[in-house]
């Protein structure tokens, strides 16, 4: 199973706030086990997704303002609540802003929506690592480049 659960970033203004859609389909390979005859994507993804896209905004934040090259690690999950499933042929939203950052890590409040319903949201702490590993930072870059590819986006000059 692939752990990329972000098709799009659609909205990039790094460390301050991004957007970014993730398409829900009855091909992931989640979805046989969860649930047969009545597919569900298992909520644990849906908050994965999310940490995914606050945690490289944060991360970028850190890159652009400080030059420092960190990972950010979730850490803590706040109150998340959800609110209704979310099924094949759904296309998620999320939205994250970024709360707070200092040298140890940062915060961001994320949401989630299908068509404009609010499915869930939480806040993320992350915690900061730093790391010097080539293969690493490429995957990285290889991974921001293709979810920002023909996007119209702040902050990626």
């Amino acid at each position: 199973m692939r752990f990329l659960l972000i098709d799009r970033i659609t909205e990039w203004e790094p460390g301050k706030r991004a957007s970014a859609v993730k398409n829900v389909a009855l091909s992931e390979d989640f979805f046989d086990d969860h649930f047969p005859l009545k597919p569900i994507m298992p909520a644990v993804l849906i908050l994965e997704g999310m940490a995914q896209l606050s945690g490289l905004l944060i991360e970028e934040g850190v890159r652009k303002e400080s030059g420092r090259n960190v990972k950010a690690l979730m850490s803590i999950i706040e109150k998340s609540k959800f609110r209704r499933p979310v099924y094949p042929g759904d296309k998620l939203v999320y939205g994250a802003e970024v709360d707070s950052v200092n040298e140890l890590g940062g915060r961001a409040h994320v949401k989630a929506h299908v068509d404009g319903e609010l499915i869930t949201e939480c806040a993320f702490v992350f915690t900061f690592h730093e790391f010097h590993r080539p293969q690493l930072e490429s995957r990285r870059s290889e991974i921001l480049s293709l979810w920002l590819k023909g996007s119209h986006v702040h902050g990626t000059e």
